[in-house]
């Protein structure tokens, strides 16, 4: 009993790891990644707190339906798919689609792994530079040229990698940043929170809520005024 006991504690402690890991490639919670594209998008109504509330349900849209589905495609597959030497990694997946809708599911699934990853690239690149540009000021030109080599660099090593180390690259990089934007996160929430108060009050009183950075002293040399509305 007491070696069942330890092996299912394990079990349950490596799925929740794997879990907490793979999550993070899914939905980028707590990593600070997304708010790059939140912050230029335009909300409505118009106010922070309103972006962030998206952002909460796109967290919920990635991990628990796109990945559940993802799961019950490959649990419905059968057993001896599970059991298949050949069923690591996407082939997994391939396997499990291919199996319930035919040989052209390996194909979709092979399509969509590469759109994602370009995309990925992209984008993650693009908010690189914006940060880069930020924080570098007048060495920004030199700055956005190593990086961009820096980019480069990686993408060439990683295509020839083990798949091995760069999960554990990913990893490390990515709980990396989790930590950095945790503590701005907490830092921060002061403001967040005065910010939700705001809203959720002028939701309250029937109103359309709109965010007037006059009201927050803290933000009024932060925050370009063009960037809202004016209050009415």
């Amino acid at each position: 009993e007491q070696a069942a006991g330890g092996a299912m504690g394990y079990a349950i402690s490596q799925a929740i790891m794997n879990g907490i890991q793979r999550g993070l490639f899914s939905n980028e919670a707590g990593m600070g990644s997304a708010p790059n594209a939140a912050a230029t998008a335009s909300t409505r109504p118009d106010h922070p707190a309103a972006q962030g509330f998206i952002q909460m349900l796109g967290v919920f849209l990635d991990t628990l339906v796109i990945c559940t589905a993802t799961a019950a495609i490959i649990i419905m597959a059968g057993p001896e798919l599970l059991a298949s030497e050949e069923s690591n990694g996407i082939q997994l997946t391939q396997m499990a689609l291919s199996s319930h809708v035919g040989e052209w599911g390996g194909m979709f699934i092979a399509v969509a792994i590469l759109l994602f990853a370009f995309t990925s690239v992209i984008a993650n690149y693009s908010y690189g530079e914006s940060n880069i540009e930020y924080l570098a000021g007048r060495r920004a030109p030199l700055a956005v040229m190593l990086y961009r080599l820096a980019v480069l660099g990686m993408i060439m090593v990683g295509s020839v990698a083990s798949l091995g180390a760069i999960w554990n690259f990913a990893d490390l990089s990515m709980g990396m940043m989790a930590i950095i934007n945790l503590v701005a996160i907490l830092l921060l929430s002061p403001i967040a929170f005065a910010l939700f108060k705001d809203y959720d009050t002028q939701l309250k009183a029937g109103k359309e809520p709109v965010f007037d950075p006059s009201q927050f002293p803290k933000l009024a040399n932060k925050v370009d005024p063009n960037a809202w509305p004016t209050k009415k």
